[in-house]
């Protein structure tokens, strides 16, 4: 090539480019808004699951060859520890990769920073509802769990009568406050969204004063009917969530109306920080083979003789196991008879 025209040709490269910039990543996943996205026989077994007993073999014969939920984790007011962990935890469980990409660049987005706008997130909760066919599931740790309880409001209309639809892949708020529900065709408002589980790990009062989220002090432990399932996990003995002298009654979380709260209280072996560390459980055998047979009973769980404390987090990850793949399973089969009742009409 000659020196006259390898400028031309740079030039060119560069034009591509930042085309591709402009137009943003586009998500390929299979959207449930397709009804292309799952044939009857997939969708059959879809609802034969029992989403109160998902096995592994569901996951690896049948969930896994569906779309899933996107998971927001929410980190902690100073993420020495990143929610990344749990993310990779749940995909080397068998949650499918592409539910964490970033749908603006293309990235894989393992946690959101728990400074972000309630509101924003919220509006963004909605847009993936409408883009991808599923509600998605919220997850915080520490400050992270006091968004996950206001993001909830935020539907719930506590703070403000409307919600703008926000873009993820802009990173901006559209000139908009509804959506049209992918299961219905129908519009509805952002206010009043309803998502099928939450959660909030380690989440006390006593920072919400230090940090000056005053308003959230009243709210903090209410959780409002936009959720139907939550699960608000305590620690023993931890001076950040302010659990330093044992869990006080004021501490449970409890609901303002028809959702079902689960409040659970692990061992004190677990730390503030390191909760978050259980990646490499999803790699051992034992207690891979544990988690996955998990089944939540009592607000305080304890281990079976076999595991010890060898396993610190395993209780943690075994609850939230349970519950994202519950809501998996849960929400395909919701989009399922939608849809059947759409053909039928």
């Amino acid at each position: 090539m000659s020196l006259k025209k390898q400028p031309i040709v740079l030039l060119s490269m560069l034009l591509l480019l930042l085309a591709g910039c402009a137009r943003g990543y586009q998500d390929v996943r299979p959207s449930l808004r397709n009804s292309d996205a799952l044939h009857s026989e997939l969708a059959e077994k879809v609802l034969s699951l029992n989403p109160n007993a998902v096995s592994e073999k569901d996951v690896v014969e049948v969930l896994s060859r569906c779309p899933a939920p996107r998971i927001l984790t929410l980190d902690g007011s100073v993420p020495i520890v990143t929610m990344g962990s749990f993310c990779r935890f749940l995909i080397r469980m068998g949650y499918p990769k592409e539910s964490f990409r970033n749908p603006g660049n293309g990235s894989y987005t393992y946690t959101y920073n728990s400074y972000r706008s309630s509101r924003e997130m919220a509006g963004m909760i909605a847009w993936y509802y409408e883009k991808e066919g599923m509600r998605p599931v919220v997850i915080g740790h520490s400050q992270g769990g006091m968004l996950s309880v206001k993001i909830l409001h935020e539907f719930a209309g506590t703070f403000r009568d409307k919600i703008a639809v926000w873009n993820p892949q802009t990173e901006q708020a559209e000139e908009r406050h509804t959506i049209i529900d992918p299961l219905t065709g129908l519009e509805r408002p952002v206010v009043g969204l309803k998502l099928g589980f939450a959660s909030a790990i380690g989440t006390g009062k006593g920072m919400r004063l230090l940090l000056g989220q005053w308003g959230m002090l009243s709210h903090l432990r209410r959780i409002p009917d936009t959720v139907e399932h939550f699960t608000g996990f305590h620690l023993e003995s931890d001076l950040v969530s302010g659990t330093l002298f044992g869990i006080r009654q004021g501490d449970r979380y409890y609901p303002v109306c028809s959702a079902v709260v689960r409040n659970v209280t692990l061992p004190a072996e677990c730390s503030h920080l390191g909760i978050l560390l259980m990646d490499d459980l999803a790699k051992d055998p034992e207690a891979r083979g544990w988690i996955q047979s998990y089944v939540p009973s009592g607000e305080t769980p304890e281990l079976t003789a076999a595991l010890g404390t060898n396993y610190r987090n395993i209780l943690v990850a075994a609850e939230l196991w349970y519950s994202v793949k519950k809501q998996w399973c849960s929400e395909l089969q919701r989009w399922v008879l939608a849809k059947a009742k759409l053909n039928r009409e």
